[in-house]
């Protein structure tokens, strides 16, 4: 055996162990989801639904999953309309300052939750302002629209700059190049964006300690029940409802984007004809 061939059978041996280390601890919570008994112990004793229905008749999870949905689609929204605005500014236009302004807008989620959670809580707190649910939805836009933001610069900037001028010496303005060019070439990185936003926010759990004041989302409803040692089987049903709300977005967007280069290919042609 060549040396060429060991390296491969060693890095593919130890892709495997991080893929089991990262995904085992998933896999457990799911089993636990359809464990029978309210102790969790391994093995379990069979398989069964019957906290399936217990924990869709908790108003509080319900009140909770509810309140996650709605921050994540509003912070959703506001991201995808702040987030390409800023994309297009930083995109087309040669400023002073530029620089600086696309650093400003990406710090939010380079800087740890918890230092973002404390400056908005004091923002807040400094001003008077009760914590709602529009400060959960302000809280989780700050870094929604860095998702946004960082996939349509990415895709502007790949982007012919000859397709746009070509589209304004034929006679478009500037609705009808955004129309019929930009927005066909930058609509997967708009989806994928928005995917992945919905699914941060939806999960989002350090931001929003600071941010919610009494109100529960779902992670927080989550995090007090597993803290108090409380409900644990419907704890693990939901559990594996926040993990397939999570992952369906997330693959959906990595599709997308992994299908984007296919997608540009066949839209140049078609400008040009």
């Amino acid at each position: 055996m060549n040396d060429g061939r060991r390296t491969r059978l060693a890095l593919g041996a130890w892709t495997v162990a991080i893929v089991l280390f990262l995904l085992t601890p998933i896999a457990i919570i799911v089993v636990y989801a359809f464990n029978p008994s309210n102790v969790q112990g391994w093995p379990i004793s069979g398989l069964s639904t019957k906290w399936f229905s217990r924990t869709f008749e908790d108003q509080g999870m319900r009140g909770a999953l509810w309140l996650s949905v709605r921050a994540a689609l509003v912070a959703t929204t506001v991201a995808l309309l702040l987030g390409s605005a800023a994309a297009f500014g930083v995109s087309r236009f040669r400023f002073f300052g530029r620089e600086a302004v696309s650093f400003l807008v990406v710090l939010p989620i380079a800087l740890p939750g918890i230092i973002t959670g404390m400056a908005l809580n004091s923002f807040f707190t400094f001003w008077g302002v009760d914590l709602t649910y529009w400060t959960i939805v302000i809280g989780h836009a700050t870094f929604c629209i860095v998702i946004v933001y960082n996939n349509v610069l990415a895709r502007l900037r790949r982007t012919s700059a000859s397709l746009v001028e070509a589209s304004s010496d034929l006679g478009a303005d500037g609705w009808q190049t955004f129309r019929y060019i930009t927005f066909p070439l930058i609509s997967t990185a708009l989806v994928a964006g928005g995917l992945l936003a919905f699914a941060l926010s939806f999960d989002e759990v350090i931001v929003t300690t600071f941010t919610a004041g009494a109100q529960n989302t779902l992670p927080l409803w989550i995090f007090g029940n597993i803290r108090l040692g409380q409900s644990l089987p419907e704890v693990n049903v939901v559990v594996l409802l926040v993990l397939t709300v999570t992952i369906v977005p997330v693959v959906l967007a990595q599709r997308l984007t992994r299908d984007t280069g296919a997608l540009r290919r066949g839209a140049v042609p078609a400008a040009g004809t």
